[in-house]
């Protein structure tokens, strides 16, 4: 049974750098595409970064440059590194992963299968 599990969330204040963690299990790290999403209240659920089955990340153009997805050396953890946080930033962060792999549809969350219960990052100006 696939799991996964966010942490670090929290409140900060505009520029300030926060990383996101996403514990896994259930499945083999290599075998799955990994990803980050993010909702504000009222709008829908936005990909902002994903790695893909051989290991390539994808950004969403409101983070690039600014945050990194990453994983531990057994895929079995996955990060976001968070800098220049902006007010925008702020909404719930859910990690997730798909089997299947498609670069095109990368950052679509409907693509996913298994989602963590989320994380909330606040950023105030």
């Amino acid at each position: 049974q696939v799991q996964l599990v966010e942490s670090g969330g929290g409140s900060v204040q505009a520029g300030d750098s926060l990383r996101l963690s996403c514990e896994a299990s259930g499945y083999t790290g290599s075998n799955y595409c990994v990803g980050w999403f993010r909702q504000a209240p009222g709008k829908e659920r936005e990909g902002i970064a994903a790695i893909d089955r051989a290991g390539n990340a994808k950004y969403a153009d409101s983070v690039r440059g600014r945050f990194t997805i990453s994983q531990s050396n057994a895929a079995s953890t996955l990060y976001l590194q968070m800098n220049n946080l902006k007010p925008e930033d702020t909404a719930m962060y859910y990690c997730a992963a798909t089997p299947t792999s498609l670069w095109q549809s990368l950052l679509s969350a409907a693509r996913y299968n298994f989602w963590g219960q989320g994380t909330q990052v606040t950023v105030s100006s």
